[in-house]
């Protein structure tokens, strides 16, 4: 009796420790076909669009020196916050 016990003890927790398998994934094609993307439509070489590209380039170009701006003084907060837990590094040693 003891050994039918311990035999279906042994079986339920072989059982429970195994793993599961998982159900293979099932890939379903999209109802409708993909839909392709429409090509820019070329620029035309006129001289009204020119001057506007011009100045939408200029805009842009502003636009870079400003975040470069932004970027180069976040940079060097971030040094001094650097140097400054350096130090804090430094003088916690010592004490």
């Amino acid at each position: 009796m003891r050994s039918v016990t311990l035999a279906i003890l042994l079986a339920s927790a072989l059982a429970t420790a195994m793993p599961a398998q998982s159900p293979i994934p099932v890939i379903v094609p999209a109802a409708t076909p993909a839909v392709k993307s429409a090509q820019a439509p070329a620029p035309s070489q006129t001289s009204d669009s020119a001057p506007a590209m011009l100045r939408m380039l200029q805009e842009m170009k502003a636009a870079n020196e400003e975040t470069l701006r932004k970027q180069a003084a976040t940079l060097q907060q971030l040094d001094e916050l650097e140097k400054t837990a350096e130090q804090i590094k430094i003088y916690s040693k010592r004490g």
